[in-house]
């Protein structure tokens, strides 16, 4: 199986989950550059994290309007995984892949450090490898990763169970004492109604290895490589 990861002017994540995908995990990993719009042959993309575009205007917003992002919803709409971290998530929430929105953290400041996040489904392609409930040590790096949505939207999220993940303390409990940028509901990730596509403030590529504190960001990668294992020869 091949995962692509895209590039955008400004990314900085990118090496950090070519590297997770290929060294890590030992699968097959490209670079693909914004301005590609032949998908074909990836079995699944990572729109890694960065300051694409210098997140002139807002995070996220200039790249919606890249060559490559319309290959990416097309491939999504047919069934294709996408997984969106930190500046992904921004861009997937941006191109209207994703519902809701990110505002800065509520202290205004940046934020790098590692948190707890909750598994509240392990019944997708990204966390088939996880429990419900188990809690993972990930590090976030972000100055926008405060997730808002409307009442509706937010009420269609929680009806459709697309919230993947939440802040959470180390056993679990989910509230606003261990909320990082003051996202709603303590959203940490969510997907879309089909489930393949997924955005994540925190970094997984960033605690792959034990060496760098933690390796329960594997967990997803191996699930995405579980998940495409059914299909792939």
């Amino acid at each position: 199986m091949t995962f692509g990861v895209l590039v955008f002017p400004g990314s900085n994540c990118d090496h950090d989950c070519y590297w997770a995908v290929s060294q890590v995990l030992g699968e097959k990993a490209e670079y693909v550059w914004y301005q590609e719009r032949n998908l074909s042959g990836l079995n699944c993309l990572i729109i890694p994290g960065g300051f694409s575009y210098g997140d002139y205007l807002r995070a996220g917003a200039l790249v919606r309007f890249s060559p490559v992002m319309e290959a990416v919803r097309e491939y999504a709409q047919e069934g294709g995984l996408v997984l969106g971290i930190c500046n992904g998530f921004q861009i997937l929430l941006e191109a209207g892949m994703l519902p809701g929105a990110m505002m800065r953290n509520r202290n205004l400041k940046f934020i790098c450090r590692y948190v707890h996040i909750r598994v509240e489904r392990a019944d997708t392609a990204f966390t088939n490898m996880l429990e419900p409930g188990q809690v993972l040590r990930i590090p976030i790096a972000h100055m926008e990763g405060n997730y808002f949505a409307d009442g509706e939207t937010l009420k269609g999220l929680q009806k459709k169970n697309q919230i993947v993940f939440r802040y959470s303390s180390a056993y679990g409990d989910v509230n606003e004492a261990y909320n990082p940028n003051g996202s709603l509901e303590n959203i940490a990730g969510i997907c879309n109604e089909g489930g393949n596509v997924l955005g994540m403030m925190p970094h997984p590529e960033r605690c792959c290895e034990a060496i760098l504190g933690s390796d329960d960001g594997r967990r997803v990668f191996e699930s995405i490589i579980a998940h495409l294992s059914q299909f792939c020869a």
